[in-house]
């Protein structure tokens, strides 16, 4: 456990009468709650939580923090698993308060808090059919999620969720608030479609909605291991030629309860679908997926969009321990799916996910150079997504995602910043590519002595 470091009495009494908000120290109901992360892995105390109300909150917590030079993370959804939303010995900005989501329908224009989850985002949206690329688990955080990109069940047909961020209001080091748009500060908010939480923080968002729902075709088959190899194949045809309104996932997970006994306690490969346009076209067209080999369960359905959203977020319970390596793939060669297959046949962890997702369409029409996310050519991500409750499991789950990743990693054409885990900074200019200059540039600009440095960071220039 780390050590914490008391702040000065009368400056913490100084702080906690400027904010409306509430200030947390160790010992006070609520702190461990609020300190704590998606990933159960992540054991930081920081000196100070400041809850934040609003946007006055946030200056008010940014400048303490500069001037009494302590350690500064940014919590908004807390999803991440690397767990950069909070940090030692530090003050730690909760923006969880700051949920607040507003959506003009007929401007098709929607704005959400820095501390908003993609469920509260869905929630005000799909009232009107509405919404944007917003991941595939409700939980996650709408700003950590946008900042890094953004992939969702919706990006091969609206692209990422930077891709439809309009503009944007952050809270730079010296404690001012900016706008950033297409005409104001435009450099910035290049950055901020991809570039993390490395410039400022991000008080409000706001997003170029689609129509969407709210009820959408969805598929999902399960199939064993033993036929997985072939099953792959059939899936990397069918996604060759799959129409941009399609995403189909293929996921080994543990078998779900209601599945046949013989089959609990080892993993499946799931192949999920969601089509994001027409209904009956939908089901058209997601009908291949229920159709691969041999199932052991198959169907084509229509569900509410912010419910499907929904599908993954109890294979993902918050305090459990989690990690993670990925990479995006250039293919799907038949030597990297047997790798795959041999891995989920000696599955470790129950909430482990070895996933396949599907990029390219609307996400590969936008140029390398236009946003901070570069990565516009490559049709999938791989994610090695291990996940267990167990802490005595730790080394033997740890050991094996870093043995299945060395197996896979002379396929990796780059990786998703989002994905990247606390022990993978040496990675970073690989998440940018040929970007990653420009975004140094624009770092040194806005926060030269790298005051937000508790995240995947790009480092100023000296």
């Amino acid at each position: 456990m780390a050590e914490i470091h008391p702040i000065d009495c009368e400056k913490l009494a100084e702080l906690s009468s400027n904010i409306h908000g509430i200030t947390l120290c160790r010992g006070d109901a609520g702190y461990d709650e609020v300190r704590s992360v998606w990933n159960g892995m992540i054991e930081k105390y920081p000196a100070v939580i400041v809850q934040c109300s609003g946007t006055a909150d946030v200056i008010t917590a940014v400048n303490f923090a500069r001037q009494e030079n302590l350690p500064l993370s940014v919590k908004g959804g807390g999803h991440n698993v690397a767990g950069k939303a909070v940090c030692d010995d530090g003050l730690m900005i909760d923006l969880s308060p700051m949920n607040n989501v507003r959506v003009d329908p007929v401007a098709r224009r929607g704005r959400a808090g820095g501390g908003a989850l993609w469920s509260d985002f869905d929630h005000e949206a799909q009232a009107f059919g509405l919404t944007c690329t917003g991941g595939v688990v409700s939980s996650t955080g709408v700003a950590g999620l946008t900042l890094g990109g953004g992939i969702g069940y919706l990006t091969r047909t609206y692209g990422l969720a930077c891709d439809n961020l309009l503009a944007a209001d952050m809270v730079t080091a010296q404690g001012e608030l900016v706008h950033t748009s297409e005409t104001e500060n435009p450099d910035l908010l290049w950055a901020l479609r991809g570039g993390g939480g490395n410039f400022g923080v991000v008080t409000s968002l706001e997003f170029k909605l689609h129509q969407v729902g709210p009820i959408v075709a969805t598929a999902i088959a399960f199939h064993p291991v033993e036929r997985a190899l072939d099953v792959l194949r059939e899936y990397r045809a069918y996604t060759a030629s799959a129409p941009d309104e399609v995403a189909c996932y293929a996921m080994f997970v543990s078998a779900p309860p209601d599945l046949p006994e013989e089959y609990q306690g080892s993993a499946v490969l799931a192949l999920v679908g969601c089509y994001s346009k027409d209904l009956e076209d939908g089901k058209q067209m997601l009908a291949p997926i229920a159709e691969m080999g041999t199932p052991i369960f198959a169907s084509v359905d229509a569900v509410p969009y912010k419910i499907w959203q929904t599908a993954f977020d109890a294979g993902n319970p918050s305090g459990a321990r989690y990690y993670w390596k990925s990479q995006h793939l250039a293919g799907l060669e038949d030597e990297l799916l047997e790798i795959l297959v041999r891995y989920a046949a000696d599955f470790h962890g129950p909430y482990t996910i070895i996933g396949i997702e599907p990029l390219g369409g609307a996400q590969g029409r936008v140029a390398p150079d236009a946003t901070a996310f570069s990565h516009r050519d490559v049709p999938f991500s791989l994610g090695i997504w291990t996940g267990w409750s167990d802490p005595a499991d730790d080394e033997a789950n740890v050991t094996w995602t870093r043995a299945f990743f060395g197996a896979v990693k002379s396929y990796g054409v780059g990786v998703y910043v989002n994905y990247l885990g606390a022990d993978e900074s040496d990675r970073i200019d690989e998440a940018y590519g040929g970007n990653f200059a420009r975004l140094v540039e624009i770092k040194t600009q806005w926060d030269p002595d790298n005051l937000f440095r508790q995240n995947q960071n790009i480092s100023p220039s000296a």
